[in-house]
């Protein structure tokens, strides 16, 4: 074998492992990245755990259903700040609404989203027994300034999914900090001891009505 081959050869080879290297490292960054979004994911999942946990023991202590609607929505604002929440409790012709607001205002004038809800737009939100997002609010009657709405960030999430619908808990701050995925995670996850917890509350008002 020549001097000229000897070099084609080791040239191929050179090629063929720098080929193979690229290959492992691409395999690498593909592991590494897998590791990364695994270790952020249970990151979430221990986050939305401690968030659940600490409500119930927040809520062990209500005696009646205001004292849970508070406990619930300083629980609620303390993981979603600069927000309003609101919830709105179904009732046989009408609904409930209780708020805990933020120290700030969200919207101009003092108006409040809340005050643009109707007891159809209500009524409608519970059917649905869904996450809504403004969007949905709108396809579903929701009246008020455009100018105004559009500065908000809003959903409602329902109460009793597994069951007929107690209500929903309305949520909502400016559009520059928008209501995010994770945030909603760790709400939703405490919605089925909540509901639970409402609807022990409003057994004894319901029995009594109807002695």
């Amino acid at each position: 074998m020549n001097h000229k081959q000897r070099h084609r050869r080791l040239r191929l080879l050179t090629k063929k492992l720098n080929k193979e290297r690229k290959k492992q490292a691409k395999k690498i960054d593909i592991l590494c990245n897998d590791l990364i979004t695994a270790q952020r994911d249970f990151i979430k999942r221990l986050n939305t755990i401690s968030f659940t946990a600490n409500f119930y023991e927040t809520i062990i202590g209500t005696t009646d259903l205001s004292s849970l609607i508070f406990a619930a929505g300083k629980h609620i604002k303390d993981q979603i700040s600069d927000a309003n929440i609101a919830f709105f409790l179904r009732k046989a012709e009408n609904f409930e609404l209780h708020m805990f607001e933020t120290d700030r205002p969200i919207m101009p004038e003092k108006q409040q989203l809340e005050n643009c809800f109707t007891p159809e737009l209500v009524e409608n939100i519970c059917k649905s027994n869904k996450i809504c997002t403004l969007d949905d609010m709108f396809s579903m009657g929701l009246a008020g300034n455009p100018a105004c709405l559009n500065k908000v960030s809003a959903v409602t999430i329902p109460l009793g999914l597994l069951g007929p619908s107690l209500g929903f808990i309305l949520i909502y701050r400016s559009s520059k900090n928008k209501l995010n995925l994770e945030e909603l995670n760790n709400i939703s996850a405490i919605t089925s001891g909540l509901s639970r917890a409402i609807a022990s509350h409003q057994v004894p008002l319901r029995s009594h009505s109807a002695d």
